[in-house]
């Protein structure tokens, strides 16, 4: 069962024909690249799916924090991002509250009975999220646009920040139009009542919710700037040249967030995964890194925890300063120095250091089903 694709049409229309990226019908990468896997190498990533033993979800829950005692008290250093879970943070920057990627459902999939399910629930429910000033959907996918979820938040009034031709996905949820930017690359808009401004940005993957709907919809990074820090949100990518030019155009970045999980050689044009998530934070010119899109679904054919453990090796002698807070933990980058590696209290081989919130108590229904051979985010 599919999702039936809602195209754009009208002004919404015209700004995606005039958009640089869109020929024929679709958007378009800078580069050509292969949305599925590459040449040669389907029958071993088969084998790899049905015979590769991977641990492929947590032997147990993860440490999870409820991150609302933080969230009640200021932030100091005026920057403060709490990771909620795949690619969804709540960023604290300059005043404003920023979400991004928003991902409260069971399971991310065009059903509800089947498709990757979440490993247990997010830190905190929906509703005991503060006052936002702004949501940001970095494409289409369902780990990334999640319809309850974002139908919950405009009952709230939040205004919508995205790519080209998510609007109409929005408006058919009865979203009105008023709460939703849209931003073709470079583009900019401010969000209201605040002193923010947020910047679409290029980044390498694809779109869509249907067979039908294959890039009908743009993909982008996301840039928020305020007066006093900046921060860079990758959405789902792989390594492009592009960010040495979101760096001149965009930069510094006080805080990187960058996707690592739900990689594999195969899918190497449309994910990054943590080596080249590194070579990413180069580019762009460094900043506190963020790793995100792991830990939460199972995606992938790689261990559950393969992107934090080979980020804990590599990053220290490629001096990235690495932030890896736990589900819920709110962290001010300038003030955090040391990563504990918390994932692996899960398997009982670390005691992790700070309480677990209630949510630990039970996984979110049960493990998750089986991943795709082929990258369906």
């Amino acid at each position: 069962m599919s999702t039936p694709h809602h195209r754009s049409h009208g002004l919404r229309l015209d700004r995606i024909k005039a958009s640089a990226r869109y020929a024929d019908g679709s958007f378009h990468n800078l580069h050509p690249v292969s949305p599925g896997l590459k040449k040669g190498t389907v029958a071993p990533t088969l084998k790899e799916y049905l015979c590769g033993g991977q641990r492929r979800t947590p032997p147990g829950p993860l440490p999870s924090v409820s991150p609302l005692a933080r969230w009640a008290q200021p932030v100091e250093t005026g920057l403060r991002a709490t990771w909620l879970g795949h690619s969804t943070v709540l960023v604290e920057i300059d005043g404003a509250r920023v979400l991004t990627d928003p991902v409260w459902g069971e399971r991310v999939s065009p059903v509800s009975f089947a498709g990757p399910k979440r490993f247990q629930p997010v830190p905190v429910s929906l509703d005991a999220l503060p006052a936002l000033d702004a949501v940001i959907v970095s494409h289409d996918h369902f780990d990334h646009l999640d319809r309850p979820t974002v139908v919950e938040l405009a009952r709230r009034g939040v205004p919508f920040f995205t790519s080209l031709g998510i609007g109409a996905h929005l408006e058919s949820w009865a979203i009105p139009a008023s709460l939703i930017t849209e931003l073709d690359w470079w583009e900019s808009a401010d969000i209201p009542g605040t002193d923010l401004s947020i910047t679409a940005a290029p980044s390498q993957h694809f779109s869509g919710r249907s067979l039908g709907g294959r890039n009908a919809t743009l993909w982008s990074s996301m840039v928020v700037r305020g007066p006093r820090h900046s921060l860079f949100f990758s959405g789902d990518t792989g390594l492009t040249p592009e960010y040495e030019e979101i760096r001149r155009c965009l930069g510094p970045f006080d805080l990187v967030m960058l996707e690592v999980g739900a990689f594999h050689p195969a899918w190497g044009d449309i994910h990054l995964g943590p080596e080249n998530a590194l070579a990413a934070l180069t580019l762009l010119g460094g900043g506190s890194f963020l790793p995100v899109h792991w830990g939460t679904f199972n995606l992938a054919l790689h261990a559950w925890d393969d992107p934090a453990e080979t980020l804990l090796q590599l990053a220290p002698a490629q001096g990235a300063h690495l932030l890896m807070p736990r589900l819920g933990e709110a962290v001010e980058p300038s003030r955090s120095e040391r990563v504990t590696p918390w994932w692996r209290a899960a398997a009982g081989e670390i005691e992790p250091t700070v309480e677990p919130s209630p949510t630990d108590d039970a996984a979110a229904g049960g493990a998750p089903d089986a991943p795709v051979p082929w990258p369906m985010d």
